[in-house]
């Protein structure tokens, strides 16, 4: 064999930080030695893995296609590592969620994951719909769980779950005794969203579809726990998903406020690269995903269960 595995690490973790100071750093090597390792890879075979432009390297167009075969491989030459060790279950998996379901979902997941195989962990990023696509795309996480709708012809996207969004507000608000709002009521509103490029923001957008440019958007925030306490203040209502408000409705400090006339349903979803390598870890954890909604009591609704996620430890 013409390449070493660590030459392929240095390929990898180069594509990932787009330079090579960076990569020998994460790989806990010197700068000369990844260089060097990159330099004989290239010299082996005559060919040319990165575009150099100054400081940056970008993935030639013959290096973006060998990309997805080094991830794999390495993946399964780990896989195999631990295999040998006596480990079935094991290594470090690199998850992406969106912020509803980072910081409502996740986490008891992942505590679970954990009790059932001591010898594997899931580091968890957190951002928006785009920007975990990004990273799956990049192979810099090993899956996602997004509330936005994809179309990216790398990506894989599984239907995970149900959720709903819910529009509320202070309990002070003038509106807080409607039955139900109409069209022109959601007009004379001032709205605090979710940013573009996230799937709560996406889902919005679509249910106001006919009145989205005329509704007064006084407030665009990046997190679900500011756009509630900016509600609570009185700056205005807000709409997130029914999982992060199941708290607050149960104290008092927010109130639904019900909207009849708009379909605020949307899917969850998992999201992975189309040529990743699912070793054993990866592969518990998407079945843990499936088991986690499969085990919802039949007929319970998206909001019952998301109370019983939130109690979950």
């Amino acid at each position: 064999m013409r390449f070493s595995l660590r030459q392929l690490e240095v390929f990898i973790a180069t594509a990932r930080h787009e330079n090579v100071s960076r990569a020998a750093a994460d790989l806990a090597m010197s700068q000369s030695a990844a260089s060097g390792a990159l330099k004989d890879l290239e010299g082996q075979f005559d060919v040319q893995l990165f575009d150099r432009r100054g400081k940056r390297l970008q993935l030639s167009e013959l290096g973006a296609q060998l990309r997805p075969r080094a991830e794999n491989l390495l993946a399964q030459a780990r896989e195999l590592e631990q295999a040998l060790a006596g480990a079935e279950v094991a290594g470090r998996l690199q998850v992406g969620a969106t912020l509803t379901i980072g910081n409502y979902l996740a986490v008891p997941m992942i505590a679970d994951f954990r009790r059932r195989f001591p010898g594997a962990d899931v580091a968890l990023t957190v951002d928006n719909t785009e920007r975990i696509a990004d990273k799956v795309a990049a192979f810099e996480l090993d899956m996602g769980l997004v509330e936005g709708e994809l179309n990216h012809p790398d990506l894989e996207t599984r239907h995970w779950r149900e959720d709903e969004l819910q529009v509320f507000a202070a309990p002070g608000h003038p509106l807080a005794g409607r039955r139900k709002l109409s069209d022109r009521d959601l007009l004379g509103l001032e709205w605090i969203v979710r940013e573009r490029g996230s799937g709560t923001r996406q889902t919005f957008d679509r249910a106001m579809h006919g009145i989205l440019p005329d509704l007064t958007i006084a407030l665009e925030l990046p997190h679900t726990e500011a756009i509630k306490r900016a509600v609570e203040a009185g700056l205005g209502v807000g709409c997130l998903s029914r999982i992060s408000l199941v708290e607050a409705f149960a104290r008092g400090s927010l109130v639904p406020l019900a909207v009849p006339g708009r379909d605020f349903r949307r899917r969850l979803n998992l999201i992975l690269h189309r040529d990743k390598f699912h070793g054993a870890a990866l592969s518990a954890w998407l079945d843990l995903c499936e088991q986690s909604w499969a085990d919802r009591l039949p007929g319970q609704s998206v909001a019952a269960a998301a109370k019983k996620d939130a109690k979950q430890p």
